[in-house]
């Protein structure tokens, strides 16, 4: 059975950053002692929850799992929520150009309405003649 290899977090940190400056996965996995994967992971744990995320083994302090969020996922939500009401806002505006349209139309609809109520004036459709 293999042993499991217990990595601090701030080595996993300096790995994170090391594989983010460029260098390759494989040569800081092998300078590390460790899976290539085990790196993999840490840079997704750090993508999502930034490097703050990364901890160290074993169980996380009841303070950690009662404390407020780590200020790198409020950053990250934040952005999230930006994008989100920039898009929203572009989604308002083409539903007003929507709206302006089918105000205008439904002006101009009304005003043929009226021109053909006009007695001794055509009507806006023909007949069938039956």
């Amino acid at each position: 059975m293999k042993r499991r290899l217990d990595v601090s977090a701030e080595v996993k940190r300096t790995a994170v950053s090391r594989v983010s400056a460029g260098e390759a996965v494989s040569a800081v996995a092998a300078d590390l002692g460790v899976d290539r994967r085990r790196v993999y992971e840490w840079q997704e744990i750090a993508r999502r929850g930034g490097l703050e995320a990364l901890r160290g083994p074993g169980r996380p302090r009841r303070s950690q799992l009662d404390g407020p969020p780590l200020r790198s996922a409020l950053l990250n939500d934040g952005l999230a929520a930006r994008q989100r009401i920039a898009e929203l806002e572009r989604k308002i505006g083409e539903q007003q150009g929507d709206l302006d349209f089918f105000r205008q139309a439904l002006r101009h609809v009304k005003a043929r309405q009226q021109a053909a109520g006009v007695p001794g004036a055509r009507r806006s459709t023909k007949s069938s003649g039956r």
